[in-house]
């Protein structure tokens, strides 16, 4: 399903995101009308469309496509893409006037399986903005699902640990928490998590994570899943702070849409 200003959308309207592919998004997860973080997802697209377009974006508008899009019961993740279809690659430089693209999709059952990632030196185009232009993303991610990975995890020239391309890692001592102190996109389920449970931010090296007891991602589509793979190193599938962690996630009360 796709509704463009809540109305429904053909490919005319959707050709300059196409060819563009200049905006910002945010997904979440709808379970029975309900969404973790509604209120972080509008501000990011706010936060964003700001920063993008130059202007202001009425959340309450946003919430309103969002509701005519998701259905009344079940699960499902839902995109809401911030574009304008008056600017392509001539007049990108013109007045914005953002449009809202509202698409969703099935939501899979949880928890996945263990990720396996292959580590990759990239960073991404202004990190703390959640931008449609996923190239450089997508391109090391099918590098790495064709070396038999999953996806891949970002780092810097040092191997410094940043993130995902849609997701973020955390990793597991001593019964404490750690996120990597790096320039990346917070992801709301990070921010979530970080509500709910202490925890603490420092930097985080390849060589650095033989020294954790696991790891995990997390984004708002899988919530909490370990990772069970990062390069040659194998890491536990299972861990107790992280089955914790997805409790306290899922424990966490929706927000009514």
């Amino acid at each position: 399903m796709a509704e463009l200003n809540g109305e429904p959308v053909g490919p005319d309207a959707l050709q300059t995101l196409a060819l563009t592919n200049y905006g910002h998004f945010t997904s979440m997860r709808v379970e029975q009308g309900r969404v973790r973080g509604l209120s972080l997802h509008l501000d990011r697209l706010v936060r964003d469309c700001r920063a993008v377009f130059d202007t202001d974006l009425d959340p309450e508008r946003v919430l309103e496509f969002v509701r005519r899009a998701v259905p009344g019961a079940g699960a499902c993740v839902v995109r809401v893409t911030v574009f304008d279809p008056a600017l392509d690659l001539g007049r990108i430089g013109a007045d914005a006037h953002p449009h809202v693209l509202v698409t969703t999709r099935g939501a899979g059952s949880l928890p996945l399986p263990p990720l396996r990632v292959r580590s990759a030196v990239y960073t991404r185009d202004m990190p703390g903005v959640k931008s449609v232009g996923l190239f450089g993303s997508l391109r090391h991610r099918r590098a790495a699902q064709r070396a038999g990975f999953d996806d891949a995890l970002f780092v810097d020239g040092r191997s410094m640990i940043f993130e995902g391309g849609t997701w973020n890692i955390g990793f597991v001592r001593g019964g404490q928490v750690v996120w990597p102190d790096a320039e990346c996109l917070a992801g709301i389920t990070m921010r979530l998590l970080q509500q709910v449970r202490a925890s603490v931010s420092a930097p985080v090296g390849l060589a650095d994570v033989t020294g954790f007891d696991a790891a995990f991602a997390t984004n708002a589509a899988v919530g909490v899943r370990a990772v069970g793979r990062l390069d040659d190193l194998l890491l536990p599938e299972t861990h107790p702070l992280i089955e914790e962690l997805r409790e306290q996630y899922t424990g966490i009360p929706g927000d009514p849409l």
